[in-house]
């Protein structure tokens, strides 16, 4: 059995997948809303279950994604037992590296919580150096994506 735990969506163009996450207690801090670096495993969720949708989730050609940088934004406090919902998409494909955009929302009243932007790097898993994203790879986010990525 194949258990995703996302979907495809057409609820926030230009995003085409979600996944869904529940705030845990552990989550939260001494205010009882959602530590900031806790937002950090809600976007490794949804990028997983989007390359997992995709068919690119184990290794793809002879190499591996590292995470190089990230930027994020907070907008609204998450609170326990919350329901977040994490969009997420494949923004900009280069030569070696790769850019994700994620948003993630609070379900219950539909509020924007926090945005990132995920840039890693396609390295040789022997020279430890970066190297051309494989064609399957960005083939599969081609067909997904459409136009919507750049390139």
């Amino acid at each position: 059995m194949r258990l995703e735990l996302g979907s495809t969506t057409d609820r926030r163009p230009p995003f085409k997948y979600s996944a869904l996450t529940r705030v845990g207690f552990s989550d939260t801090d001494a205010q009882g809303i959602v530590y900031y670096g806790r937002y950090l495993p809600y976007f490794d969720l949804a990028r997983t279950e989007y390359l997992r949708h995709l068919g690119l989730l184990g290794r793809v050609g002879d190499g591996e994604f590292v995470m190089r940088a990230q930027t994020i934004e907070y907008f609204a406090p998450a609170r326990f037992d919350d329901t977040i919902e994490v969009f997420c998409r494949q923004l900009r494909i280069g030569r070696t590296s790769s850019t994700f955009a994620v948003a993630a929302y609070r379900v219950e009243d539909d509020r924007l919580m926090v945005t990132a932007a995920q840039t890693a790097v396609y390295v040789d898993l022997a020279e430890r150096k970066a190297c051309p994203i494989p064609d399957a790879y960005r083939d599969a986010i081609r067909a997904f994506e459409g136009a919507d990525v750049e390139a």
